[in-house]
């Protein structure tokens, strides 16, 4: 196999370059394919095709609706019921308030699938509540940003969408029930994390809520939370494709905020659309320059160069998984998930689903979404980290010191789920087949 060391060279330490000096990612990615594309004598019409073909998926089509369908939830006046709901719920325990938190990032991830508009969204109000109850400051935003991490796994998930696309056509509905007990064991994870921290710190607990009080919470909540239903139970009972149940979710989601809950009006809806189009043009220019960026990457057989170079090192199946988590966990301090999803699922995949490793490519698509999300939370680009820091008004460097705990036991969850792929698969197996 002859191997262009200066056109792959030149792939990928252009690339670290533009991302080093800040240039968009996506602009990043499309630039240096073209550059090595014309130093190798490909024509750049065929790049041009390619990132066109990136981005002409029927599955990429539940992409915006999925996002509508959260931004609709955030500007109805779904967070501050969610929270009273969790509260509701879990509160009443000691470090109640810090489980209160989880388990609303846990009901908001099944409505919006984004950790940054968790932390952006709901953060605010459960940071206020455990400020008053007299929690710290920095314990308080460790808990919300690592809860926010349950988002991406727990469909609808873009990212989950993202993965399937990267790798070539995997069923977005397998992935989504692949994503529900990996989703809760996070959240269980971080639970008991909090729990034995608040009894060692003598942490309050929560408030107590009448039956009167509780079943108005719960009925009001019920309306917002029925969007999982759609999307979950739709998808379950093969009643509806992944797509379509975008669309209802939108629908539902628009009459609740609209009719029920009145946090929103009909002039409201076209701010909402600009966002979400706003966010969308990002995450499709994001799939169209990695398009460009992988048809490189395949013709200088980069994939098949670093899985020779995985399996040089070793042949021992827990090696190699510990090594693809560590790699997956340091890109993640470094780049966005999004983008790593696109350049690294492609290459790794042959590995992972090799003989040797024999991983399904639904597990994997899980164990990399976590990993990658661990690394919203990391510095020096941890997404999550940022906005944490934002909405709080504290340094990022006190946060990623208080985040060591929550670091730990995220890793622990992660190894639990690389390793016992029964987490991942029996949702999907049971409802879809093997």
């Amino acid at each position: 196999m002859v191997v262009n060391t200066v056109a792959i060279t030149m792939l990928l330490g252009l690339f670290l370059f533009l991302v080093v000096i800040k240039l968009p990612v996506a602009f990043a990615l499309a630039f240096s394919a073209f550059a090595t594309a014309a130093y190798v004598g490909i024509p750049l019409g065929a790049l041009t095709q390619k990132m066109l073909a990136g981005v002409d998926s029927f599955s990429l089509l539940a992409i915006p609706f999925f996002i509508l369908a959260g931004e609709i939830m955030g500007a109805g006046g779904i967070s501050d019921r969610l929270v009273k709901l969790s509260d509701v719920i879990i509160g009443r325990v000691r470090g109640g308030l810090a489980m209160v938190n989880i388990l609303a990032s846990m009901f908001f991830g099944a409505l919006q699938g984004s950790a940054i508009a968790d932390v952006a969204s709901i953060g605010p109000i459960e940071l206020r509540m455990m400020k008053k109850a007299g929690y710290p400051d920095d314990f308080s935003v460790c808990v919300t940003i690592a809860s926010a991490c349950q988002s991406p796994l727990i469909p609808p998930s873009h990212n989950m969408i993202i993965y399937a696309s990267a790798v070539g056509g995997l069923s977005v509905g397998k992935l989504f029930m692949a994503g529900l007990i990996p989703g809760v064991v996070l959240g269980v994870v971080l639970m008991l994390q909090c729990f034995v921290i608040s009894i060692m710190r003598g942490y309050p607990k929560g408030g107590v809520y009448t039956l009167k009080e509780a079943i108005k919470i719960i009925g009001e909540t019920s309306l917002a939370l029925f969007t999982v239903v759609i999307i979950v139970g739709g998808v379950f009972g093969g009643i509806v494709t992944a797509n379509e149940s975008a669309v209802l979710a939108c629908v539902w989601a628009f009459i609740v905020a609209l009719v029920f809950y009145k946090g929103i009006k009909v002039r409201d809806v076209w701010p909402i659309l600009r966002r979400v189009l706003g966010t969308l043009a990002m995450v499709l220019t994001l799939i169209a320059a990695s398009s460009a960026f992988g048809y490189m990457m395949t013709i200088l057989r980069l994939p098949n160069l670093i899985t020779q170079a995985l399996l040089s090192i070793s042949h021992n199946r827990i090696v190699l998984l510990l090594m693809i988590n560590f790699a997956l966990l340091l890109l993640g301090c470094i780049m966005d998930m999004a983008a790593l999803i696109l350049i690294c699922a492609p290459i790794l995949l042959p590995v992972v689903t090799g003989p040797i490793i024999g991983m399904d490519p639904i597990h994997f698509g899980v164990v990399m979404i976590l990993n990658l999300s661990i690394g919203l939370l990391t510095p020096p680009v941890g997404t999550a980290l940022f906005v944490g820091s934002s909405i709080s008004g504290m340094k990022i460097e006190k946060i990623a010191k208080a985040m060591l705990p929550f670091y730990a036991s995220m890793v622990v969850a992660l190894l639990l789920l690389t390793f016992i792929p029964a987490l991942s698969m029996t949702i999907p197996n049971m409802f879809f087949g093997k």
